[in-house]
């Protein structure tokens, strides 16, 4: 889908003085800040489908989040953002005792683009909305950063499912949130320009509280410095250890093959498999 290579683009925005679009400092003045989440219950049209969920975010590190369809992960992401309501007995407390909501970015499974703006003023609608002055500077920035550098006044109408995902993405990453929080970000994605952008969220969340949902395993163990697969019968959270800080990893290592056969068992895919 990509004509370029994201990452030699993203390369090629930063040395044409686009530093600033990739700064880990965020404009809104706050160092990385760690999560604790109690979620005691997590319902959805009135059925109970999650209870007693725990889980800490590591200042400034990914956490992914692997596990079936129908299990919850969805409905913990927008817990966190404030789609849903919370539970009695919920606690969301960040690591420096402030207030969490104002300071997240949620990119959605859709897309959620507005159809009647360009993909640049995707980018730079929130600003508009809360007064500020726009960064087109950066938005151009991330725009190139994702390979649409040249689609920067199309309509969401003429881009393909994957533009849009990746337009997405850099309206996710526009405002400088120390927590990002996004939900399968690459889904729609061929899998070179996955693999791509995989590595360029690595680099743009460099310094973020960042929580990521995915169905791919290599994808997590790619990307997450903390990796947990929920899952089981009653439901569970399993941590997927020893992973080490570097990322992003080189899929074809074989240190990460045992770490894929676990997520696979905790999945019951090996069973599926076999």
């Amino acid at each position: 889908m990509v004509a370029n290579d994201t990452s030699s683009v993203a390369t090629a925005a930063m040395k044409d003085g686009a530093t600033s679009a990739f700064d880990k400092k965020q404009k809104r003045g706050c160092s990385a800040i760690g999560l604790s989440i109690t979620l005691p219950v997590i319902s959805y049209s009135g059925n109970v489908i999650l209870e007693d969920f725990k889980i800490e975010l590591k200042p400034g590190t990914i956490t992914c989040l692997l596990g079936p369809s129908g299990v919850g992960k969805t409905s913990i992401l927008k817990s966190i953002a404030g789609i849903l309501p919370l539970a009695a007995g919920s606690d969301i407390r960040a690591s420096d005792g402030e207030a969490i909501m104002g300071r997240i970015a949620y990119m959605d499974q859709k897309d959620l683009l507005l159809p009647w703006s360009s993909a640049l003023d995707n980018l730079l609608i929130a600003a508009r909305l809360r007064g500020e002055k726009v960064d087109r500077h950066r938005a151009k920035a991330l725009l190139a950063a994702v390979g649409l550098a040249g689609k920067a006044s199309e309509l969401p109408s003429t881009l393909s499912g994957g533009m849009r995902q990746r337009v997405s993405l850099a309206r996710t990453l526009m405002d400088d949130a120390p927590i990002v929080l996004v939900d399968e970000p690459f889904s729609a994605l061929d899998a070179i320009t996955r693999h791509r952008l995989q590595a360029l969220l690595a680099q743009l969340c460099a310094g973020r509280t960042t929580l990521m949902i995915t169905h791919d395993p290599m994808e997590a163990l790619r990307l997450g410095h903390q990796v947990y697969v929920l899952a089981g019968d009653p439901v569970k959270l399993t941590p997927i250890d020893d992973l080490g800080d570097q990322i992003p990893r080189d899929p074809t290592l074989s240190s990460l093959k045992e770490k894929y056969n676990q997520i696979l068992d905790l999945l019951g895919m090996q069973k599926d498999l076999g």
